[in-house]
């Protein structure tokens, strides 16, 4: 097995996978910060290969994109530039107390602290970063939708795609580990007879009520948890769209205070 990351480890080809040519995720983000009154100063959290920080910088933000992996920094500074790209682990980081308006984190990163201990470290950092009275927004996969729905647990998933005349196909597993409270991922991945190329990740699942409680006890004011629509929800976040009154989607939307 490699526990490398096909996509992390090559932007390029994450760009490829994931095409967002409206810049869906970025400007849900930026409708979301205007929509309740965000400064200018922006940390995109796991910014990936910065083209939401890019847009969010385009569109008048004065942003800090911040990402563990450097094949990400490296790809945003050259093909994404105008935010500031900065190395960062979003467990636990410290880029001045009060440095931001708001934190934005997009696309499950926020998913990636798999402990309650990990979980505190990056809520504890964000309200650090934070001006009083500053936004956190976040956007991800939904705990609460696996409560008794099985549709993406039940079979495999196989997809595909082509980049640069390679097809590079894969099978996707999914499995809920209920006692680490993880949704647990195996991906296979070929490439055009290469040999099978396997590797694992997994996301926290986290439920509403929890989340409520996990940033009031970091200093946080709830303002709006909700399914969508949003940037990775069917159908997709258009401007204008009120959010939902629900949270028991596939998706998971949230925007809070820091008090």
């Amino acid at each position: 097995m490699n526990t490398r990351n096909l996509l992390t480890d090559h932007p390029e080809l994450y760009e490829a996978r994931f095409p967002d040519p409206e810049r869906l995720a970025a400007r849900w983000a930026e409708a979301t910060l205007a929509a309740h009154g965000a400064g200018p100063r922006v940390l995109d959290l796991g910014c990936g290969t910065g083209r939401d920080a890019a847009w969010l910088h385009g569109a008048g933000r004065e942003v800090t994109g911040a990402d563990l992996s450097d094949a990400m920094l490296a790809h945003a500074r050259a093909r994404h530039p105008g935010p500031a790209y900065l190395r960062a682990d979003l467990r636990g980081f410290d880029l001045g107390e009060g440095a931001f308006d708001a934190v934005v984190s997009l696309d499950s990163a926020l998913l990636y602290c798999h402990t309650n201990e990990e979980l505190d470290g990056l809520l504890g950092s964000c309200r650090r970063a934070l001006r009083p009275g500053g936004l956190l927004v976040a956007e991800m996969r939904n705990g609460a939708f696996f409560l008794g729905r099985t549709e993406l647990l039940d079979a495999p998933a196989s997809g595909e795609f082509t980049w640069r005349g390679r097809t590079y196909a894969h099978v996707t597993t999914l499995g809920v580990d209920r006692a680490a409270q993880l949704l647990r991922r195996r991906r296979v991945w070929t490439t055009d007879g290469s040999p099978p190329f396997e590797q694992r990740s997994a996301w926290r699942l986290l439920f509403p009520q929890e989340l409520h409680y996990a940033l009031a006890a970091h200093g946080f004011d709830t303002v709006s948890l909700h399914d969508g629509p949003g940037p990775r929800t069917e159908p997709p976040w258009r401007e204008g769209a009120p959010p939902s009154t629900t949270a028991d989607g596939d998706r998971l939307h949230v925007i809070a205070r820091r008090l």
